[in-house]
């Protein structure tokens, strides 16, 4: 599904593709990394902005609430301190001109300027993906669309440590909202 001429500018979004994020979720799915750095070529190639989405907190993470029981066990496990393990993995490094927004809970526009940014860069359309898909990416998917984003999911660039989450996700829940497609569909539709 390419974005029509009205549909406006598309953004992808590379979402949580952290080294921390990948070992915990997809280290045994190599394919996302390749395909999410296909996608990001594309998109570059064609003008459309690479945006990548990461969890980031100071030291000490005092944004995370004691509510919060998953972000309170990895803050209490040191493991939101920044280091290495919150490092944008080195196989989707960022280049000149791509954006970096930060976040600190599970969706990328919740207490971040991704809306900010992507209005004022005239998106309309996201290609989105990322690690893990029934966390970042299913949030994104619910934020995006309640936020008048057109959607495409770019299945075979998303993972989840759970397969019969992630197939579930991508054959049930995001059709509702979005385009589900691969890789080559996706860099196909931003080639034409």
């Amino acid at each position: 599904m390419s974005p029509s001429a009205t549909a406006g500018r598309q953004a992808l979004l590379i979402m949580d593709c952290q080294v921390g994020v990948i070992a915990a979720f997809a280290s045994d799915q190599p394919h996302v990394l390749a395909n999410a750095r296909r996608a990001a070529s594309a998109a570059r190639t064609a003008g459309q902005p690479v945006i990548y989405v990461v969890g980031g907190f100071r030291p000490g993470a005092p944004e995370v609430h004691p509510n919060n029981a998953p972000f309170t066990a990895l803050k209490l496990a040191g493991r939101l301190d920044p280091g290495p393990a919150l490092d944008i993995h080195p196989e989707l490094a960022p280049t000149l001109g791509d954006i970096i927004v930060t976040k600190r809970r599970v969706g990328p526009f919740q207490g971040t300027d991704l809306e900010m940014v992507l209005r004022a860069q005239g998106v309309t359309s996201l290609a989105l993906c990322g690690v893990a898909t029934g966390g970042i990416v299913l949030s994104a998917v619910r934020q995006a669309f309640d936020l008048d984003f057109r959607l495409t999911v770019v299945e075979d660039a998303c993972a989840d440590a759970d397969a019969d989450v992630h197939a579930c996700l991508m054959r049930k829940v995001f059709p509702r909202h979005a385009a589900v497609m691969a890789t080559d569909e996706l860099v196909w539709n931003i080639a034409a």
